[in-house]
C-alpha cells in the first residue's frame, strides 16, 4: 500500500505534521504501508494537479483543503485553509470524518497529535518533543527574540535547514528521522552539518543585510530583499533587531514565486490589532492572525512592492 503525504514545504510544522500523521496511519492502519512525501509550496496559481494523488491513501497536512476525490485525510490549522467558497462547502459536506479543521491550534502537528488521541486512541509519547517544537516554533512561543535568531536549540537550527534548503529531498530524509529519532540526533548527521555551517553563516549575514534595509515608522518594519540573493530569513529577525516595533512588512523573490510577508512581534509591548491573514486574502494570500503571506508570479516585483506599501500604510495608520 502506498501512502501519499502532501505537506507544507520548507517548514518545521510541515515536516513534523507529515512525520507524524505517518507514525499514525502506521500504527493504526498499516503497519506495511510505503511512505511518500510531497512538498507543497504556496504559489500565485494554487491549483492541486490530479497526478499528485497517485497513492492508494493520500493525505495533505498542513496545507490547503482539495476537494479532489482522492484524497482520503486532510489536517490544517490555518485561517485561509480554503481556495475557495465551493471548497470550503465542500469540506462541509464531508461526512468521512477524515478530514479536520481547527485554526485555533497554533501548530499542525498539535493538532494532528490531539485529534488523532482523542478521536482514534493514538498516542507516540516518543514524538512528544516533535510535538513541543512544532508548537513552540509555528505558534511562535519563544521566550524572546534570542531565542529565535539564536538558534541554539537543535530545532531552531533544523528550521533552519528545512526552510532554507534547496530542493524537497533532505527535507524527506528529515521527515523519515523525525518519526523515530531525537531533534539532537538528527541535527548531528553529517549530511545535515554540511547544510547547516553555509546557512548559518547567510543567517547571521541576513541579520546585518536587514539592518541595513530596514525602515521604521509607525510601528512598523519595512524592507525590501529584491536584489539581495535572500530567498528566506527568519522572520524574527526584524523584532531582535528593532524590539519596538509591532509588525514587518517585507517584499522578497524565489525561485518560483515573488512574496510579501506579514507579521506581528510576538513580544510587543501592545499586542497586535490587525488579523494579518485577514488582510493578505485580500490580495490573494492568508495565514494566521498574526502572520500573513501573499505570492505573486515570478518577476511581480513592482505589484508586490505595490501591495506591500499599502499594508505598510494599513497597519502604520
Amino acid at each position: 500500500m502506498l501512502v501519499r503525504i502532501l505537506y507544507h514545504d520548507h517548514c518545521f510544522d510541515g515536516a513534523a505534521s507529515a512525520a507524524f500523521f505517518s507514525r499514525f496511519y502506521e500504527g493504526k492502519y498499516a503497519p506495511e504501508a510505503q511512505f511518500e512525501f510531497t512538498g507543497l509550496a504556496h504559489k500565485a496559481s494554487q491549483l492541486f494537479e490530479d497526478s499528485l494523488f497517485d497513492g492508494d491513501v493520500n493525505a495533505i497536512v498542513d496545507f490547503k483543503y482539495s476537494p479532489n476525490p482522492r484524497l482520503t485525510w486532510w489536517f490544517d490549522h490555518h485561517q485561509s485553509a480554503f481556495l475557495s467558497p465551493s471548497d470550503a462547502e465542500h469540506f462541509r459536506r464531508d461526512r468521512s470524518g477524515q478530514k479536520l479543521f481547527d485554526p485555533s491550534y497554533s501548530s499542525c502537528t498539535k493538532f494532528i497529535a490531539e485529534i488523532t488521541r482523542q478521536r482514534f486512541g493514538y498516542e507516540a509519547p516518543d514524538l512528544a518533543e516533535l510535538v513541543e517544537w512544532a508548537d513552540i516554533i509555528d505558534g511562535a512561543r519563544y521566550a524572546s527574540a534570542q531565542e529565535a535568531v539564536e538558534l541554539r536549540e537543535p530545532a531552531m537550527q533544523l528550521t533552519l535547514v528545512i526552510e532554507n534548503s534547496k530542493g524537497s529531498e533532505i527535507i524527506h530524509k528529515m521527515i523519515r528521522w523525525m518519526r523515530h529519532r531525537k531533534l539532537s540526533e538528527i541535527i548531528r548527521e553529517p549530511e545535515i552539518q554540511q547544510i547547516y555551517a553555509p546557512l548559518h553563516e547567510r543567517h547571521i549575514r541576513s541579520i546585518d543585510i536587514i539592518r541595513q534595509r530596514a525602515q521604521t515608522g509607525n510601528g512598523v518594519i519595512f524592507f525590501d530583499l529584491i536584489g539581495d540573493h535572500l530567498e528566506g530569513y527568519n522572520k524574527f529577525i526584524p523584532y531582535y533587531l528593532f524590539p519596538d516595533s509591532t509588525y514587518t512588512v517585507s517584499v522578497s523573490t524565489s525561485s518560483f514565486r515573488t512574496k510579501v510577508s506579514v507579521g506581528s512581534n510576538p513580544w510587543a509591548r501592545k499586542p497586535p490589532e490587525h488579523n494579518l491573514a485577514t488582510i493578505c486574502e485580500r490580495y490573494g494570500g492568508g495565514g494566521h492572525p498574526r502572520v500573513g503571506a501573499i505570492s505573486f508570479e515570478i518577476g511581480a516585483v513592482e505589484q508586490a512592492r505595490a501591495v506591500a506599501q499599502e499594508i505598510r500604510q494599513e497597519l502604520g495608520s
